[in-house]
């Protein structure tokens, strides 16, 4: 009984977490226009380090352990990884659309190839 109950509630937990990172990624509009995506990231990049600094001395205060200085988070340059970023995604949509007919195609190849060597 202990087990199934354990076994829900973990279910629950990681299902409130998915549901949780898809309701913000939706609220935050992270998959429309890249500009917003961007101002997101740029937010992010203000606000992480100072909750880590905070929450490691929280930490430090509570158990009396020392932790090193984090060191500091390496600077994007947002307009060459927005170009990179939609080259490979436009790149990987274009083989995913034309995949059935390729597979297709090589399909077709291959089956000829079979026939004639078969003879």
């Amino acid at each position: 009984m202990v087990a199934r109950v354990w076994s829900l509630m973990r279910f629950l937990i990681k299902g409130s977490v998915a549901g949780g990172a898809v309701y913000l990624v939706y609220d935050q509009e992270l998959l429309g226009p890249s500009d917003k995506s961007e101002a997101a990231l740029r937010k992010a990049e203000e606000v992480v380090p100072p909750a880590m600094y905070q929450f490691s001395q929280y930490v430090c205060q509570q158990t009396g352990l020392e932790m090193p200085q984090l060191p500091a988070p390496p600077k994007i340059n947002f307009p060459n990884f927005r170009d990179s970023w939609n080259s490979g995604i436009i790149s990987v949509m274009a083989a995913l659309s034309v995949a059935p007919t390729k597979a297709r195609e090589y399909s077709k190849e291959g089956w000829e190839y079979v026939k004639e060597y078969t003879k």
